[in-house]
């Protein structure tokens, strides 16, 4: 039984861990996308909007089968509706608000808090697949941005509650809750989906600028494995010409 020259040992040692590392990059750039994620292309303070939200399928083998969404009680929304999506059945939850609030000269003391998409049985979004939900309300608050915490049910009867606070200097949590920017230019997700995020049906630059570096380490490590191949090569060459 022949034992392989140290050479070659270290040479596929470095190929196996470089080849690793690039699935490993791959792999951890398909879950940082899996956000869910809100946006409007007319968000603005006092305003009323189109504000969507973007649900990829986290899971490889389950579906998810229903989104819950919380409306911020501290600035509820006077006129607040769904979109229909086939396939899902939509409820809106009004509640009593702990203080009345005046919109539009108005008071009101109960809004929608609460709004569940939820899929017909045998439905949902499949693996590798995204949906999107939308709301039509107003007027938004006067504020720079607008959080809707969700909470995402898949069919084998786990969830992932996407509630947790991004906050500026610190690292991204990992499930950041939906943030909805207020601009009078339109809006963007504070916390976009690397892409489905962008999740998978607007996009987003960030999601582009994840996917090309990406790109550039895997090209990186793959020509590097072409390097380390070469010096394998040329070191047994030489052998062979000193042995000769």
């Amino acid at each position: 039984m022949s034992l392989l020259h140290p050479a070659r040992r270290l040479l596929v040692v470095l190929l196996t861990g470089a080849l690793t590392l690039a699935g490993l990059l791959v792999a951890g750039a398909g879950i940082a996308s899996a956000h869910v994620t809100v946006s409007s292309a007319d968000a603005a303070p006092g305003g009323y909007a189109k504000i969507t939200f973007r649900v990829p399928n986290e899971s490889d083998t389950t579906s998810t089968v229903a989104l819950r969404i919380q409306v911020p009680t501290d600035a509820p929304l006077a006129s607040l509706r769904a979109q229909p999506v086939a396939g899902w059945t939509v409820t809106l939850t009004e509640s009593d608000l702990a203080e009345p609030v005046e919109t539009n000269g108005e008071q009101i003391s109960s809004a929608v808090t609460v709004v569940e998409f939820r899929a017909a049985d045998g439905g949902g979004i499949a693996p590798g697949q995204f949906q999107e939900f939308s709301l039509s309300g107003g007027p938004l608050p006067d504020a720079d941005s607008l959080i809707f915490s969700a909470v995402q049910s898949y069919s084998d009867g786990t969830e992932a509650a996407w509630i947790e606070p991004t906050i500026e200097g610190q690292a991204e949590p990992e499930h950041p809750a939906p943030v909805l920017s207020l601009s009078a230019a339109g809006s963007a997700d504070a916390t976009p989906e690397p892409a489905a995020t962008t999740d998978p049906a607007t996009g987003s630059d960030t999601d582009s600028g994840n996917g090309l570096a990406v790109t550039a380490l895997v090209v990186g490590i793959l020509g590097l494995v072409a390097g380390l191949a070469g010096l394998g090569l040329g070191l047994t060459a030489r052998r062979r010409t000193v042995s000769s």
